[in-house]
C-alpha cells in the first residue's frame, strides 16, 4: 500500500493525511505493508514534502509580501535545495481579509533563494504557488542584485504597479553564482505573463485585484516584459504565481517543469511504486482543477503507467466516475459523505479520515 497525497488545505498536510490514512488501514488490515510518500506539485507544503523525504529543514528571516520581516523554510539536502515561494511571499504572510496586489512583493523569495546559495545549494527547484504577489517577480529580481530604475535612476517601488514608471532593467548584478545553478521553476500552471490568461487576468482577482487593478497591472507588466525580454513573456508558466515564472526564466536561467513532475522524481515516488500493489492519492478537494497539473493527477498518471490500481481520499468530491476514471482513479472516497456538514467536515477532517481508510481496506484488501 503507498499512499501518496497532498495536503488537505485547511485542515491536513500531507504529512497528516498520510498519517491518518495509514492509522485507518492497520485498524482494518493490520498484516498489510504500508508505505507513505507524502506529495506536493510545487505549491503550499512543498517543503514539507521534501522534508519527509530526508531533506534538511533550513529557516532565513526574509521580507514578507508587505516588506515586515518573516520567517520562511527552504528545504535542503546535499546541493540541491527546494524553495517553497509562498512560504516567503504567500497568502498565508497577508492579514486576514487584506490582500495587495498593486504593492505586494517577491523580495522575500529573492533573499530566501540567496540564503539557499549561501548554504552551498546549486540545483534549486523553485516551487511556486499561493503567492500574494503579482510583481512579475520584480523584488525576487532585486533581492538578487538586479537594478530596477525610474527614469530619475532611483529604483522603482514594491509591487506590480510601480512597474510602470520602470525606466531601467539592469540584470548585470544578478549574484554569480546563479550562472552556476540550475534552477527548476515548478508550478502547476503553464499561464503566460499577459492578456486574458495572464497573471493579472487569471490570479489577480484572486489577490484582490479589482478589475482597474487588473488593466494597471496587465500594462505594467507588458511594459516591463518589454525592457526584460518579450519573448519570455509567452513562455509556459511566465505566468505562475504572479508573474514570477518570467522572472525565473528571464532573469535565473531556470527550466519550467509541471510542479508535480518536478517533486515525484525528487521524493523518490518511482522508486516507491517498484514496491506498491495499490497506489491511494488525494487531496482536499477532487475537482476539475486536479485533472490540470495537481499532484493526484500526476500520480495516478505514473502509477497507471506501471499498471497499478489507484484509489483516493478527499474532502470533497465534484468529478463524475467517467472523469475519475480518465484520470486513471478507481474510485474516491470523501470525506463530506460521512460528515455532509463542512465545517464539522473540515475540524473533524483526521478522525474522518481514518474512517474513510478502514472502508477503503475493506473494499479493495484481500488478506493474503
Amino acid at each position: 500500500m503507498l499512499i501518496a497525497a497532498d495536503k488537505f488545505k485547511g485542515s491536513l498536510t500531507a504529512v497528516q493525511v498520510a498519517e491518518r490514512v495509514e492509522a485507518g488501514l492497520r485498524r482494518a488490515a493490520p498484516w498489510a505493508v504500508v508505505e507513505s510518500v507524502p506529495v506536493a506539485d510545487g505549491g503550499d507544503g512543498t517543503v514539507d514534502a521534501a522534508v519527509a523525504a530526508g531533506f534538511d529543514r533550513r529557516e532565513a528571516v526574509v521580507a514578507g509580501p508587505l516588506g515586515d520581516k518573516v520567517t520562511a523554510s527552504y528545504a535542503l539536502r546535499g546541493d540541491t535545495a527546494v524553495i517553497e515561494m509562498a512560504e516567503a511571499s504567500g497568502l498565508r504572510h497577508l492579514p486576514r481579509g487584506y490582500f495587495a496586489p498593486l504593492t505586494a512583493t517577491t523580495h522575500g523569495t529573492g533573499e530566501l533563494l540567496r540564503a539557499a546559495l549561501d548554504a552551498g545549494a546549486r540545483n534549486i527547484v523553485l516551487g511556486v504557488g499561493g503567492s500574494a504577489t503579482n510583481d512579475g517577480g520584480a523584488g525576487m529580481l532585486v533581492a538578487l542584485g538586479a537594478r530596477l530604475l525610474d527614469s530619475d535612476g532611483v529604483p522603482v517601488g514594491p509591487g506590480g504597479g510601480a512597474l510602470a514608471a520602470l525606466a531601467t532593467a539592469d540584470l548585470s548584478g544578478l549574484d554569480p553564482r546563479l550562472a552556476d545553478t540550475d534552477v527548476v521553476l515548478a508550478s502547476d500552471v503553464d499561464n503566460p505573463l499577459l492578456g486574458p490568461k495572464g497573471a493579472a487576468a487569471v490570479y489577480g482577482p484572486q489577490k484582490g485585484a479589482t478589475p482597474s487593478d487588473v488593466a494597471a497591472l496587465d500594462a505594467a507588466l507588458r511594459h516591463y516584459a518589454e525592457l526584460l525580454g518579450p519573448r519570455a513573456a509567452d513562455a509556459p508558466g511566465a505566468g505562475a504565481a504572479g508573474g514570477v515564472g518570467y522572472a525565473a526564466l528571464v532573469g535565473l536561467g531556470a527550466s519550467f517543469r509541471p510542479g508535480v513532475e518536478v517533486l515525484l522524481d525528487m521524493l523518490g515516488f518511482a522508486e516507491a511504486l517498484d514496491r506498491a500493489d495499490l497506489v491511494i492519492t488525494g487531496e482536499g478537494s477532487l475537482d476539475e482543477q486536479t485533472l490540470h497539473g495537481k499532484a493526484p493527477a500526476g500520480v495516478a498518471q505514473a502509477a497507471r503507467a506501471r499498471g497499478l490500481d489507484v484509489v483516493a481520499v478527499c474532502g470533497r468530491l465534484t468529478l463524475a466516475p467517467g472523469a475519475l476514471g480518465a484520470a486513471g482513479i478507481r474510485r474516491a472516497y470523501a470525506l463530506i459523505e460521512l460528515e455532509p456538514d463542512l465545517a464539522r467536515c473540515i475540524a473533524d477532517a483526521g478522525p474522518l479520515l481514518e474512517r474513510v481508510a478502514e472502508q477503503l481496506a475493506a473494499d479493495f484488501l484481500v488478506r493474503q
